[in-house]
């Protein structure tokens, strides 16, 4: 059986993690020929409806995708889990459910350019007090403590940082190594 993993991204509103997510699928599915991504966006809509954004909430929203995603990946699946997860407690919950499968990606960008950044306008309400228990303005982010991987979107590309990845997944056997095709004449 194939072996199934879990890479959990992490991260503010705009940090980049839909962005990693697109590139990191496409790699991923061109080397093993599946692939599973739970946007937390999209889950919100389907999975989790009508739940609100307490705390309470946001963690039973968590606590849903990591559920999933420990299905898919005891049986061979591998997933992208790409949500803001705002609280450690919740992921540290889903990493012991999913195990040793589970890649935990900081996706981390500073709040100046997260601002910068806001093409919905998010930010810019949240801090006119438009929008309450918005993460990283006036409901809290907390920062994985150990995750398997760093990534600071304001400092390296999309590219750079699925590269990084990819090669972690492949380091630990999740994936297998890129087989780059021979130039012509040789073989």
């Amino acid at each position: 059986m194939e072996r199934g993993f879990t890479v959990w991204l992490t991260g503010m509103s705009g940090a980049g993690k839909s962005t990693i997510t697109e590139k990191l699928a496409r790699t991923i599915r061109e080397r093993v020929g599946k692939i599973e991504v739970l946007d937390g966006d999209i889950v919100r809509t389907h999975l989790s409806k009508g739940l609100g954004f307490s705390k309470e909430d946001r963690d039973t929203n968590i606590r849903r995708i990591g559920f999933v995603c420990h299905l898919l990946t005891r049986n061979g699946v591998p997933v992208i889990s790409a949500a803001i997860s705002p609280y450690r407690a919740v992921r540290d919950e889903v990493r012991s459910l999913i195990g040793e499968g589970f890649v935990e990606v900081h996706v981390d960008c500073p709040l100046e350019v997260l601002v910068q950044r806001d093409v919905k306008g998010l930010y810019a309400q949240a801090l006119r007090g438009e929008i309450k228990n918005f993460t990283g303005v006036d409901d809290p982010y907390e920062p994985p403590l150990n995750p398997e991987l760093h990534i600071r979107t304001d400092q390296e590309s999309p590219d750079v940082s699925v590269g990084r990845i990819v090669s972690y997944l492949e380091n630990r056997g999740f994936l297998p190594p890129c087989q780059s095709p021979l130039p012509l004449g040789e073989g």
